[in-house]
């Protein structure tokens, strides 16, 4: 078992160990396998075909499959690598240590969003966006949108998240006003602005971060690996709140076929959600 620690605890070493393994996944290409996947299971309500990777219950499990196998991949060149994770409500501007000049790089230039800075900026020859969803070659950002501010999800949205005590509830989708799964992944047409959490960090970075494509931006995955602690914060808090929905939804059910219940096979792996409720065994948190 291994750690993954928060990105702001990592030693200069343990920095440049994940930045190398990352830029090594992209010199072979194998990165791009990664953001092919996450474009592919970004699947929206109103789009036809399983929907496993967002707007669905099964969001949390999935993205945790994702992120191991990236994590393994990491490990294949460096077995002393983890994927460590960004703690948003506090790391909560752009002068946050993640993104130095030796760890991420900043935020895109005005006139165009292009990362300048770091390791992941194409003027350092390392990155080049090849499946992006426009024909840009930089990785772009625009952290706080200083256009058209926002901030950072606080320690109280993130709290209303916590508070819920069930995990999801039909229609099972990104319309969901209860249950902690949407309350974290953030979709609403309640709120102001309407991205809460999970979302609203997407929307905050910018860039690479606003499309299907995400994981062109390394920072994707220091994000989702608070995603997945901050479920496990969850499971701990409500012990007997587990997945939703447990079993197959019924035959004529809008999301029949479409939403993956407890014993469902997840694509494109063919495991289980409840095969990925506990990481006990793999890893842990330093919280």
């Amino acid at each position: 078992m291994y750690t993954r620690k928060n990105q702001r605890d990592l030693t200069g070493a343990e920095k440049r160990s994940f930045v190398s393994a990352v830029l090594e996944l992209k010199r072979t290409g194998e990165y791009e396998d990664f953001v092919r996947l996450h474009s592919q299971y970004n699947i929206a309500d109103a789009e036809s075909g399983p929907r496993a990777g967002h707007m669905t219950p099964s969001f949390f499990p999935w993205h945790r499959r994702f992120l191991l196998e990236f994590e393994r991949a990491l490990q294949r060149v460096d077995p002393g690598v983890t994927v460590p994770y960004w703690d948003w409500t506090t790391d909560n501007t752009p002068a946050a240590g993640l993104w130095a000049e030796d760890f991420l790089g900043g935020t895109g230039r005005s006139r165009d969003q292009q990362v300048t800075t770091g390791p992941f900026a194409y003027k350092a020859g390392n990155w080049t966006i090849r499946n992006g969803v426009t024909s840009g070659k930089f990785l772009t950002r625009d952290l706080g949108r200083p256009g058209s501010p926002i901030s950072l999800p606080g320690k109280d949205e993130l709290a209303s998240a916590l508070n819920e005590t069930v995990y999801d509830a039909d229609p099972w989708d990104s319309t969901v006003t209860t249950g902690f799964r949407n309350a974290l992944e953030g979709w609403s047409v309640r709120t102001v602005p309407r991205e809460r959490n999970h979302n609203r960090v997407h929307r905050w970075v910018g860039g690479a971060m606003l499309s299907a494509a995400s994981p062109n931006d390394p920072v994707f995955w220091l994000h989702h690996s608070f995603v997945d602690l901050v479920w496990d914060r969850w499971q701990r808090r409500h012990p007997d709140s587990g997945y939703l929905p447990r079993t197959k939804l019924r035959s004529g059910d809008p999301q029949g076929g479409r939403v993956m219940s407890l014993d469902e096979p997840l694509p494109p792996w063919n495991v289980k959600p409840s095969e990925l409720l506990d990481h006990g065994k793999l890893y842990r948190y330093a919280e």
